[in-house]
Protein backbone atom coordinates (compact mmCIF):
# COMPACT_ATOMS: atom_id res chain seq x y z
CA UNK A 1 0.00 0.00 0.00
CA UNK A 2 1.12 3.56 -0.90
CA UNK A 3 0.52 6.30 0.84
CA UNK A 4 0.72 10.05 0.16
CA UNK A 5 1.16 12.83 2.96
CA UNK A 6 0.45 16.58 2.32
CA UNK A 7 -1.07 19.55 4.04
CA UNK A 8 -1.76 23.20 3.69
CA UNK A 9 -2.98 24.00 0.69
CA UNK A 10 -4.74 27.22 1.35
CA UNK A 11 -6.70 27.08 -1.92
CA UNK A 12 -7.43 30.70 -2.57
CA UNK A 13 -4.31 32.24 -0.87
CA UNK A 14 -2.93 35.54 -2.66
CA UNK A 15 0.70 36.82 -2.06
CA UNK A 16 0.77 40.46 -1.67
CA UNK A 17 -2.51 40.72 -2.74
CA UNK A 18 -1.69 38.93 -6.24
CA UNK A 19 -3.64 35.70 -7.05
CA UNK A 20 -1.88 32.23 -6.77
CA UNK A 21 -4.73 30.37 -8.21
CA UNK A 22 -1.91 29.53 -11.27
CA UNK A 23 0.23 27.62 -9.15
CA UNK A 24 -2.77 25.87 -6.87
CA UNK A 25 -3.98 23.95 -10.35
CA UNK A 26 -0.88 23.46 -11.59
CA UNK A 27 0.33 21.70 -8.33
CA UNK A 28 -3.40 20.07 -8.07
CA UNK A 29 -3.12 18.16 -11.83
CA UNK A 30 1.13 17.53 -10.97
CA UNK A 31 -0.55 15.95 -7.61
CA UNK A 32 -3.26 13.69 -9.84
CA UNK A 33 -0.49 12.66 -12.07
CA UNK A 34 2.53 11.81 -9.16
CA UNK A 35 -0.78 9.48 -8.19
CA UNK A 36 -1.67 7.82 -11.45
CA UNK A 37 2.23 7.46 -12.09
CA UNK A 38 3.39 5.90 -8.98
CA UNK A 39 0.32 3.91 -8.20
CA UNK A 40 -0.92 5.74 -5.31
CA UNK A 41 -3.66 3.72 -2.62
CA UNK A 42 -4.38 6.29 0.10
CA UNK A 43 -4.33 10.32 0.18
CA UNK A 44 -3.81 12.15 3.40
CA UNK A 45 -4.70 15.49 3.26
CA UNK A 46 -3.56 17.24 6.95
CA UNK A 47 -5.72 20.52 7.51
CA UNK A 48 -5.59 23.61 5.80
CA UNK A 49 -7.23 22.74 2.52
CA UNK A 50 -8.35 26.22 1.85
CA UNK A 51 -6.90 29.42 3.09
CA UNK A 52 -10.11 30.87 4.90
CA UNK A 53 -12.80 29.78 6.21
CA UNK A 54 -15.41 31.59 3.51
CA UNK A 55 -13.38 30.03 -0.15
CA UNK A 56 -14.31 31.33 -3.17
CA UNK A 57 -16.54 29.66 -5.50
CA UNK A 58 -13.27 29.22 -7.67
CA UNK A 59 -11.50 27.70 -4.96
CA UNK A 60 -14.27 24.95 -3.80
CA UNK A 61 -14.38 23.85 -7.91
CA UNK A 62 -10.66 23.06 -8.13
CA UNK A 63 -11.08 21.40 -4.40
CA UNK A 64 -14.13 19.47 -5.48
CA UNK A 65 -12.57 18.87 -9.41
CA UNK A 66 -9.58 16.93 -8.14
CA UNK A 67 -11.68 14.83 -5.43
CA UNK A 68 -13.69 13.48 -8.33
CA UNK A 69 -10.75 13.23 -11.07
CA UNK A 70 -9.07 10.82 -8.09
CA UNK A 71 -11.67 8.40 -9.30
CA UNK A 72 -9.85 7.71 -12.66
CA UNK A 73 -6.46 7.20 -10.31
CA UNK A 74 -5.22 4.06 -8.35
CA UNK A 75 -6.05 6.01 -5.56
CA UNK A 76 -9.13 4.12 -3.37
CA UNK A 77 -9.29 6.25 0.03
CA UNK A 78 -8.86 9.68 1.40
CA UNK A 79 -8.70 11.02 4.01
CA UNK A 80 -8.90 15.09 4.78
CA UNK A 81 -8.96 16.92 8.11
CA UNK A 82 -9.66 20.62 8.84
CA UNK A 83 -7.27 22.91 9.81
CA UNK A 84 -7.37 26.46 11.17
CA UNK A 85 -7.95 28.12 8.21
CA UNK A 86 -10.71 25.80 7.49
CA UNK A 87 -14.53 26.22 8.30
CA UNK A 88 -15.38 22.91 9.90
CA UNK A 89 -19.22 23.29 7.67
CA UNK A 90 -17.75 24.01 4.59
CA UNK A 91 -15.26 21.04 4.98
CA UNK A 92 -18.62 18.64 6.28
CA UNK A 93 -21.15 19.88 4.50
CA UNK A 94 -20.86 17.30 1.51
CA UNK A 95 -19.93 14.99 3.77
CA UNK A 96 -22.25 12.29 2.71
CA UNK A 97 -21.82 13.21 -0.77
CA UNK A 98 -17.79 12.07 -0.60
CA UNK A 99 -18.27 9.03 1.69
CA UNK A 100 -19.80 7.66 -1.79
CA UNK A 101 -16.35 8.28 -3.18
CA UNK A 102 -14.07 6.43 -0.48
CA UNK A 103 -13.37 10.27 0.69
CA UNK A 104 -13.81 10.80 4.76
CA UNK A 105 -14.06 14.39 6.14
CA UNK A 106 -13.57 15.72 9.72
CA UNK A 107 -13.76 18.87 9.23
CA UNK A 108 -13.48 19.17 13.65
CA UNK A 109 -13.11 17.48 16.52
CA UNK A 110 -16.26 14.83 17.13
CA UNK A 111 -18.50 13.78 19.95
CA UNK A 112 -17.61 10.08 19.59
CA UNK A 113 -14.24 9.21 19.22
CA UNK A 114 -14.59 6.63 17.12
CA UNK A 115 -16.02 9.08 13.97
CA UNK A 116 -12.15 10.46 13.59
CA UNK A 117 -10.57 6.64 12.94
CA UNK A 118 -11.23 4.64 9.90
CA UNK A 119 -9.88 1.32 8.78
CA UNK A 120 -8.46 0.66 5.25
CA UNK A 121 -8.07 -2.85 3.43
CA UNK A 122 -6.13 -2.20 0.14
CA UNK A 123 -4.36 -5.02 -1.84
CA UNK A 124 -4.54 -7.43 1.21
CA UNK A 125 -2.70 -5.07 3.48
CA UNK A 126 -4.38 -2.91 6.43
CA UNK A 127 -4.40 0.62 7.90
CA UNK A 128 -5.68 2.36 10.55
CA UNK A 129 -6.07 6.44 10.72
CA UNK A 130 -6.55 8.56 13.25
CA UNK A 131 -7.84 11.56 11.50
CA UNK A 132 -7.49 14.21 13.99
CA UNK A 133 -8.48 17.55 12.64
CA UNK A 134 -7.06 21.02 14.10
CA UNK A 135 -8.55 20.65 18.00
CA UNK A 136 -9.81 24.11 19.28
CA UNK A 137 -9.56 25.32 22.42
CA UNK A 138 -14.09 25.34 22.66
CA UNK A 139 -14.22 21.71 21.30
CA UNK A 140 -11.94 19.64 23.89
CA UNK A 141 -11.53 21.89 27.02
CA UNK A 142 -14.80 23.52 28.84
CA UNK A 143 -14.00 26.97 29.93
CA UNK A 144 -13.56 28.05 33.65
CA UNK A 145 -14.93 31.31 34.76
CA UNK A 146 -12.40 33.29 36.29
CA UNK A 147 -9.07 31.08 35.46
CA UNK A 148 -5.83 32.47 34.50
CA UNK A 149 -4.10 32.58 30.96
CA UNK A 150 -1.85 29.76 32.62
CA UNK A 151 -4.26 28.21 33.83
CA UNK A 152 -5.54 28.11 30.22
CA UNK A 153 -2.67 27.11 28.82
CA UNK A 154 -1.87 24.03 30.68
CA UNK A 155 -5.90 22.91 30.37
CA UNK A 156 -5.81 22.71 26.94
CA UNK A 157 -2.90 21.54 26.62
CA UNK A 158 -3.92 18.83 28.56
CA UNK A 159 -6.83 18.25 26.79
CA UNK A 160 -5.17 18.27 23.64
CA UNK A 161 -2.75 15.09 24.53
CA UNK A 162 -5.76 13.48 26.02
CA UNK A 163 -7.71 13.61 22.70
CA UNK A 164 -4.50 11.84 21.26
CA UNK A 165 -4.37 9.55 24.01
CA UNK A 166 -8.12 8.29 23.62
CA UNK A 167 -7.83 8.81 19.76
CA UNK A 168 -5.11 6.13 20.51
CA UNK A 169 -6.68 3.69 22.58
CA UNK A 170 -9.58 3.28 20.43
CA UNK A 171 -7.17 2.51 17.60
CA UNK A 172 -5.25 0.13 20.01
CA UNK A 173 -8.76 -1.78 20.59
CA UNK A 174 -9.63 -2.15 17.11
CA UNK A 175 -6.38 -2.79 15.64
CA UNK A 176 -7.15 -6.78 16.31
CA UNK A 177 -4.43 -7.48 12.98
CA UNK A 178 -1.47 -5.13 14.59
CA UNK A 179 -1.88 -2.97 11.36
CA UNK A 180 -0.30 0.30 11.14
CA UNK A 181 -1.32 3.09 12.60
CA UNK A 182 -1.25 6.74 11.02
CA UNK A 183 -2.47 9.58 13.11
CA UNK A 184 -3.30 12.68 11.53
CA UNK A 185 -3.03 16.41 12.77
CA UNK A 186 -2.72 20.08 12.57
CA UNK A 187 -1.05 21.60 15.51
CA UNK A 188 2.41 23.26 15.97
CA UNK A 189 4.98 21.08 18.01
CA UNK A 190 7.65 22.28 19.27
CA UNK A 191 10.55 22.36 18.02
CA UNK A 192 9.38 23.00 14.50
CA UNK A 193 10.48 25.68 11.96
CA UNK A 194 8.11 28.50 11.09
CA UNK A 195 8.19 30.68 7.86
CA UNK A 196 6.51 34.37 8.15
CA UNK A 197 3.60 32.74 5.66
CA UNK A 198 2.13 30.92 9.26
CA UNK A 199 0.10 32.54 11.75
CA UNK A 200 0.81 30.40 14.73
CA UNK A 201 -2.48 28.57 16.27
CA UNK A 202 -1.20 30.86 19.33
CA UNK A 203 1.92 32.76 19.41
CA UNK A 204 2.83 32.14 23.36
CA UNK A 205 3.09 28.27 24.69
CA UNK A 206 -0.91 27.22 24.26
CA UNK A 207 -1.61 24.24 22.32
CA UNK A 208 2.10 23.60 21.52
CA UNK A 209 3.28 19.92 21.97
CA UNK A 210 6.25 17.59 22.33
CA UNK A 211 7.07 15.00 20.14
CA UNK A 212 6.91 13.13 23.60
CA UNK A 213 3.15 14.20 23.89
CA UNK A 214 1.97 11.70 21.26
CA UNK A 215 1.09 8.31 21.99
CA UNK A 216 4.15 5.71 21.15
CA UNK A 217 1.47 3.23 19.67
CA UNK A 218 1.44 5.96 16.20
CA UNK A 219 3.59 4.19 14.06
CA UNK A 220 3.09 7.56 11.70
CA UNK A 221 2.69 11.38 12.65
CA UNK A 222 1.11 13.18 9.20
CA UNK A 223 1.07 16.23 10.70
CA UNK A 224 0.19 20.09 8.96
CA UNK A 225 0.22 23.88 10.36
CA UNK A 226 4.17 24.88 9.64
CA UNK A 227 5.03 25.11 5.78
CA UNK A 228 8.58 23.77 5.70
CA UNK A 229 8.49 20.44 5.51
CA UNK A 230 10.69 18.81 8.51
CA UNK A 231 10.56 16.10 10.70
CA UNK A 232 9.72 16.60 14.85
CA UNK A 233 12.07 16.41 17.28
CA UNK A 234 14.10 14.24 15.77
CA UNK A 235 11.44 11.58 14.79
CA UNK A 236 11.51 10.64 11.89
CA UNK A 237 7.94 9.25 11.69
CA UNK A 238 6.57 12.45 12.87
CA UNK A 239 6.62 14.63 9.78
CA UNK A 240 5.04 17.75 8.51
CA UNK A 241 4.83 17.61 4.83
CA UNK A 242 4.52 21.33 4.58
CA UNK A 243 2.75 23.63 1.90
CA UNK A 244 3.09 22.50 -1.69
CA UNK A 245 4.09 25.92 -3.02
CA UNK A 246 5.09 29.22 -1.84
CA UNK A 247 3.54 31.07 0.35
CA UNK A 248 6.06 33.63 1.44
CA UNK A 249 9.46 35.06 0.20
CA UNK A 250 10.47 33.32 3.32
CA UNK A 251 10.36 30.20 1.81
CA UNK A 252 11.92 30.25 -1.37
CA UNK A 253 15.36 28.71 -0.11
CA UNK A 254 14.07 25.00 0.43
CA UNK A 255 11.98 22.52 -1.52
CA UNK A 256 8.53 22.18 -1.50
CA UNK A 257 7.61 18.22 -0.89
CA UNK A 258 5.19 15.84 0.22
CA UNK A 259 5.92 12.62 1.81
CA UNK A 260 5.78 8.85 0.33
CA UNK A 261 4.96 5.97 2.92
CA UNK A 262 5.00 2.50 1.50
CA UNK A 263 3.65 -0.18 3.87
CA UNK A 264 4.34 -3.70 3.13
CA UNK A 265 3.92 -7.01 5.13
CA UNK A 266 2.09 -5.32 7.41
CA UNK A 267 4.34 -2.47 8.72
CA UNK A 268 5.53 0.93 7.35
CA UNK A 269 8.84 0.09 5.17
CA UNK A 270 9.86 3.21 3.94
CA UNK A 271 8.87 7.15 4.27
CA UNK A 272 10.58 8.81 1.37
CA UNK A 273 10.23 12.58 0.63
CA UNK A 274 9.24 13.71 -2.78
CA UNK A 275 9.95 16.94 -4.21
CA UNK A 276 6.93 19.53 -5.93
CA UNK A 277 7.81 21.19 -9.37
CA UNK A 278 8.24 24.96 -8.47
CA UNK A 279 5.44 26.50 -10.33
CA UNK A 280 6.23 29.67 -10.17
CA UNK A 281 10.11 31.38 -10.14
CA UNK A 282 10.19 33.52 -7.06
CA UNK A 283 13.57 35.68 -5.97
CA UNK A 284 14.42 37.84 -3.18
CA UNK A 285 17.02 40.50 -4.36
CA UNK A 286 18.76 42.70 -1.57
CA UNK A 287 21.29 45.42 -1.57
CA UNK A 288 21.46 48.91 -3.53
CA UNK A 289 18.96 49.96 -6.10
CA UNK A 290 21.71 49.65 -8.50
CA UNK A 291 22.92 46.13 -6.97
CA UNK A 292 19.27 44.84 -7.85
CA UNK A 293 18.87 46.53 -11.22
CA UNK A 294 22.24 44.45 -12.22
CA UNK A 295 20.63 41.23 -11.20
CA UNK A 296 17.17 41.71 -13.44
CA UNK A 297 18.50 40.07 -16.35
CA UNK A 298 18.68 37.30 -14.54
CA UNK A 299 15.50 36.55 -13.43
CA UNK A 300 13.80 34.44 -15.80
CA UNK A 301 11.09 31.83 -15.81
CA UNK A 302 10.94 28.42 -16.20
CA UNK A 303 8.57 25.78 -18.52
CA UNK A 304 5.69 26.27 -16.41
CA UNK A 305 5.74 29.76 -17.68
CA UNK A 306 4.21 31.54 -15.15
CA UNK A 307 5.57 35.62 -14.89
CA UNK A 308 8.43 35.45 -11.87
CA UNK A 309 7.73 37.66 -8.82
CA UNK A 310 10.52 39.19 -7.08
CA UNK A 311 10.93 40.85 -3.52
CA UNK A 312 13.31 43.88 -3.24
CA UNK A 313 15.00 44.80 -0.02
CA UNK A 314 16.61 48.41 -0.64
CA UNK A 315 19.78 49.18 1.10
CA UNK A 316 19.19 52.57 1.03
CA UNK A 317 17.85 55.79 2.98
CA UNK A 318 14.20 56.22 3.40
CA UNK A 319 13.97 59.02 0.19
CA UNK A 320 15.01 56.44 -2.62
CA UNK A 321 12.17 56.76 -5.58
CA UNK A 322 11.26 53.34 -6.60
CA UNK A 323 9.02 53.96 -10.02
CA UNK A 324 12.42 52.68 -11.84
CA UNK A 325 12.72 49.63 -10.40
CA UNK A 326 8.71 48.78 -11.48
CA UNK A 327 9.33 50.22 -14.74
CA UNK A 328 12.47 48.34 -15.89
CA UNK A 329 11.43 44.54 -14.15
CA UNK A 330 7.94 45.36 -16.67
CA UNK A 331 10.82 45.74 -19.86
CA UNK A 332 12.40 42.32 -18.21
CA UNK A 333 9.09 40.19 -17.80
CA UNK A 334 8.75 40.13 -14.50
CA UNK A 335 6.50 41.63 -11.13
CA UNK A 336 7.62 42.87 -8.22
CA UNK A 337 5.83 42.31 -5.36
CA UNK A 338 7.12 44.24 -2.68
CA UNK A 339 9.46 46.95 -2.29
CA UNK A 340 11.03 47.32 1.65
CA UNK A 341 13.88 49.77 2.79
CA UNK A 342 16.64 47.44 4.72
CA UNK A 343 17.68 50.67 6.56
CA UNK A 344 14.66 51.89 7.41
CA UNK A 345 13.85 52.67 11.39
CA UNK A 346 11.02 51.57 12.60
CA UNK A 347 11.78 53.03 15.88
CA UNK A 348 11.77 56.49 14.70
CA UNK A 349 8.15 56.25 13.41
CA UNK A 350 4.92 56.01 14.80
CA UNK A 351 2.23 53.11 13.14
CA UNK A 352 0.38 56.47 11.00
CA UNK A 353 3.98 57.13 9.46
CA UNK A 354 4.82 53.53 8.59
CA UNK A 355 1.65 53.38 6.73
CA UNK A 356 2.68 56.40 4.80
CA UNK A 357 6.27 55.05 4.08
CA UNK A 358 4.59 51.59 3.40
CA UNK A 359 3.96 51.02 -0.65
CA UNK A 360 0.34 49.48 0.49
CA UNK A 361 -0.96 48.63 3.70
CA UNK A 362 -1.06 45.13 2.98
CA UNK A 363 2.82 45.32 3.94
CA UNK A 364 1.93 45.29 7.45
CA UNK A 365 0.42 42.72 9.12
CA UNK A 366 -2.38 42.60 11.96
CA UNK A 367 0.19 41.46 14.08
CA UNK A 368 2.46 43.75 13.14
CA UNK A 369 0.00 46.60 13.66
CA UNK A 370 -0.91 45.28 17.19
CA UNK A 371 2.97 45.09 17.85
CA UNK A 372 3.88 48.68 17.32
CA UNK A 373 0.65 49.98 18.63
CA UNK A 374 2.01 48.50 21.93
CA UNK A 375 4.97 50.35 21.35
CA UNK A 376 3.11 53.54 21.45
CA UNK A 377 1.55 52.57 24.84
CA UNK A 378 4.70 51.60 25.96
CA UNK A 379 3.38 47.84 26.75
CA UNK A 380 6.41 45.58 26.51
CA UNK A 381 5.60 42.75 24.80
CA UNK A 382 8.47 40.59 25.94
CA UNK A 383 7.45 40.96 29.70
CA UNK A 384 3.61 40.09 29.10
CA UNK A 385 3.31 38.05 25.82
CA UNK A 386 0.04 36.69 27.44
CA UNK A 387 -1.28 39.96 25.44
CA UNK A 388 0.29 38.92 22.08
CA UNK A 389 -1.30 35.43 23.03
CA UNK A 390 -4.89 37.24 23.31
CA UNK A 391 -4.64 39.36 20.42
CA UNK A 392 -3.76 35.40 18.32
CA UNK A 393 -6.78 33.73 19.50
CA UNK A 394 -9.05 37.06 19.04
CA UNK A 395 -7.71 37.44 15.72
CA UNK A 396 -8.58 33.85 14.84
CA UNK A 397 -11.89 34.40 15.63
CA UNK A 398 -12.44 36.76 14.26
CA UNK A 399 -11.35 35.61 10.86
CA UNK A 400 -13.53 32.44 11.34
CA UNK A 401 -11.02 30.12 12.10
Amino acid sequence: MKILHTADWHLGHRLQDFSQTEEQQLFLQWLKQYIVEHKIDVLLIAGDVFDTGAPSNQSLQMYYDFLVNLKQTSCQSVIITGGNHDSPGTLNAPKQLLDALSIKVVGKATEQIENEVFEININNEKLIVAAVPYLRDQDIRRAVAGESFDELTERYKTALVYHYNKVAAYCNQINTSMAPVIAMGHLFAVGGQLSDSEQNIYVGNLGHIGADDFPDSFDYIALGHLHRPQSVGGHEHIRYSGSPYILSFSEIHYPKQLLEISIEDNSIQSIKNIDIPRFREMYSLTGTKQDCLDRFPDIVSNSYGLTPWVEIVLDENNSINTDDLRAEAEVNGFEILKITLKNFDRRLTGIEEQLKQSQSIKELKPDEVFKLKCEEQNINLDERPEILDAFSEILQQVKGQ
